[in-house]
């Protein structure tokens, strides 16, 4: 993230995306009305409106945007101001039919939604560059352009496509890459059914085939998919660097549950502001464990410092099979739970609820029933705090643990013709993380060749399947300077290039965990198998196992029945002056969490504070206080040790802080 260009908004940013094209002229004053009810702050434009801008090939019409940024300003509302090219009109795709991009089964997509372009096309790129050069030499001094929106939601529709084009495109990466194709070969294990490659031109992308295809081939492409719309992000980004130096540039990205397209470690430094659209899956018993999951996980993409959430949603949304409503507090809970693992703006989708459209359907701070409802209400309230929170800004959370997460290593676990396809990276890292949360820890998210992971007392692995030598000796390293590490299951099984690590299971931590694995044991579904040892009573596994032996490392849980009786489960090993622990399988969530508070106490990491359960607890530093955050997910309320002023009441604290049943607390504890 760069350091260079910041968003200068007073407090805590809140307010959401502003369509105004959608609704006659004469509703905009009622909207500027409502939004200073609502203590809107800042909202994001045109992320929709190439057709109106660009009505023609290089025909412009900024008149309605004048007249919106215009009326902006006046009201104390600052912009985010999107370039539209997430949405190319249909006009581009009469002149650019070769711009549509084409599935994995060869079939060309047809315009009319959103994203519906090909990422390589050259026509494309052309066009967007254009718009957004147009847009950013108009309006690079208007005062209320405080930040620019680039594109929306990348890869969100079209994360790959397969057509002539994106091979050519591929290839040029692949040359890039490796240089010539005996390197690609060996790289590709090739000769492996035949698949040798003789010439450039015979590399496709892995469009549907008969049979699994090659896991490197995939993994580069999801590598290359990746990059090539990091090229396009990068590329509007100069184009608006140059007409408006000062003006931050961000877009939006998916730190999600549902969302794997992306490297964000990759895309992360390349963004002035980083933000982020975050969604509750009506499937999630616990969606709050994913709201401060990809909380944490926005925090450590911006190097520790704060972030924006540019969307999320007042109650349902319109593109799941139910799209469940939210219960009565819970948006004020989502939305103050991102600001304590880091949001220094609360944004929705949108402000107002729309009448037509694929998203008619979908929850918006003005519902259709008007300010006549409870959404309204929540969202005015919700202002309220967050103004009293304005002090908040700029201020950090450190952490003494952090959580491995790697995007190659998630795509390479995940290809086909795994042990099992049961294994979902994001379920095995969030089972790790969620005793920590219920604890009430801090914690970060680091890349495997993080250079700085000394800064940690603990580090947490639990599911890097792919690990590159430099990256698995920076993890020996940590360990042997004294740091503890946990690794989970089927990690470190294969390097960079979906190879294979030979000698025994797991691959490149045999020796850092004093174990060896000859064989894997995947378990159907369903299907548990009991642990016994330093466990709890009744302990059980699932998903996983496999049959290791002792080659330095202590048992500290065994399987108590099946074909590995006796076999460890878990293990610790001392090595140089640090620790290292292997699950080899998925423990339940109560013996999990048992095993994860052993290591952390061991390993000398507390909570922030102590606090019953259904309490979540995060706390951010600043300069001159610290902010305790307490929000109560459970619905019983509960009395906090604290000392200090609690913001969203303002009332003074000494001793106990009260949390109401389904509410929250934020209490200043001054240095």
């Amino acid at each position: 993230m760069s350091t260079e260009r910041r968003l200068h908004l007073p407090g805590i940013a809140y307010g959401g995306d502003y369509n105004p094209e959608q609704w006659p002229e004469e509703v905009w004053a009622e909207d500027m009305r409502l939004m200073r009810e609502a203590g809107v702050t800042m909202v994001s434009v045109g992320i929709f409106s190439w057709a109106l801008l660009e009505p023609a090939d290089g025909v412009y019409d900024f008149s309605r945007m004048d007249r919106i940024l215009d009326l902006l300003h006046e009201n104390g509302v600052a912009a985010d101001l999107a370039t539209p090219t997430a949405a190319p009109p249909a006009w581009f795709f009469k002149a650019h039919p070769e711009a549509l991009p084409v599935d994995p089964d060869g079939r060309t997509l047809s315009y009319g939604s959103r994203q519906i372009f090909c990422p390589s096309s050259p026509a494309y790129r052309k066009a967007a560059l254009r718009i957004a050069n147009v847009l950013a030499e108009r309006y690079a001094d208007h005062p209320a352009v405080a930040m620019w929106h680039i594109h929306n939601e990348y890869g969100c529709h079209n994360a790959a496509c397969y057509c002539d084009t994106s091979a050519e495109a591929f290839r040029g990466w692949l040359r890039a890459k490796y240089g010539d194709l005996p390197a690609l070969n060996q790289a590709w294990g090739t000769t492996f059914w035949s698949q040798w490659y003789y010439d450039w031109d015979e590399i496709l992308p892995p469009r549907a085939t008969g049979a699994p295809p090659n896991p490197t081939h995939r993994l580069d492409w999801r590598r290359f998919c990746s990059d090539e719309l990091l090229s396009l992000c990068t590329a509007e980004r100069d184009v608006l660097r140059k007409a408006a130096p000062g003006i931050p540039a961000t877009t939006n990205l998916m730190v999600l549950r549902t969302f794997d397209a992306l490297d964000y470690w990759r895309w992360a430094p390349e963004l002035d502001v980083l933000s982020n659209d975050h969604y509750l899956m009506s499937d999630d018993p616990e969606p709050e464990v994913d709201i401060a999951l990809s909380g944490d996980l926005m925090r450590s993409l911006a190097g520790g410092h704060p972030w924006l959430l540019m969307e999320h949603s007042t109650g349902a949304v319109n593109w799941q099979p139910v799209n469940r409503a939210k219960r009565p507090g819970e948006m004020r809970r989502n939305a103050l739970a991102h600001v304590a693992h880091g949001a220094d703006g609360i944004l929705f989708f949108q402000w107002r609820a729309a009448r037509a459209g694929a998203e008619q359907w979908h929850s918006a701070m003005l519902p259709h029933a008007g300010t006549d409802s409870r959404i309204w209400q929540d969202v005015v309230l919700l202002g309220a705090d967050l103004q009293s929170l304005a002090q908040v800004r700029g201020s950090t959370s450190p952490a003494q643990v952090a959580v491995i997460w790697d995007w190659d290593a998630r795509w390479a676990m995940e290809l086909p013709s795994q042990p099992s396809a049961e294994l979902r990276y994001q379920d095995l890292v969030r089972d790790w993380y969620t005793p920590l949360w219920r604890a009430g820890v801090a914690v970060d998210f680091v890349r495997p060749d993080d250079p700085g992971i000394d800064r940690y007392k603990l580090l947490l692995a639990p599911s890097l399947y792919l690990v590159d030598d430099t990256s698995a000796a920076n993890l020996t390293g940590f360990v042997e300077r004294g740091g503890t590490l946990a690794v989970g299951f089927h990690s470190g099984a294969v390097d960079e290039n979906c190879h294979v690590r030979l000698g025994g299971y797991p691959g490149a931590f045999r020796e850092i965990l004093g174990v060896r694995g000859d064989e894997l044991f995947p378990l159907l579904p369903g299907q548990t198998v009991s642990l016994t040892g330093e466990v709890p009573q009744d302990a059980t596994a699932n998903l996983w196992t496999e049959r290791i032996r002792l080659t330095g490392a202590e048992a500290v849980a065994t399987y108590a029945e099946g074909p590995l009786a006796g076999v460890p489960a878990v293990t610790r090993h001392p090595y140089g002056a640090g620790t290292a622990w292997y699950v080899a399988t998925r423990p339940d969530p109560e013996t999990l969490a048992a095993l994860m508070r052993r290591i952390r106490e061991e390993t000398g990491v507390r909570p922030e504070c102590e606090a019953p359960e259904g309490i979540e607890v995060v706390r951010r530093r600043g300069t001159d206080a610290d902010y305790l955050f307490l929000i109560d997910h459970a619905g019983q309320g509960a009395e906090i040790p604290a000392d200090g002023v609690e913001l969203l009441t303002g009332k003074p604290v000494c001793g106990t802080v009260t949390v109401p049943a389904g509410g929250a607390a934020v209490v200043r504890e001054s240095h």
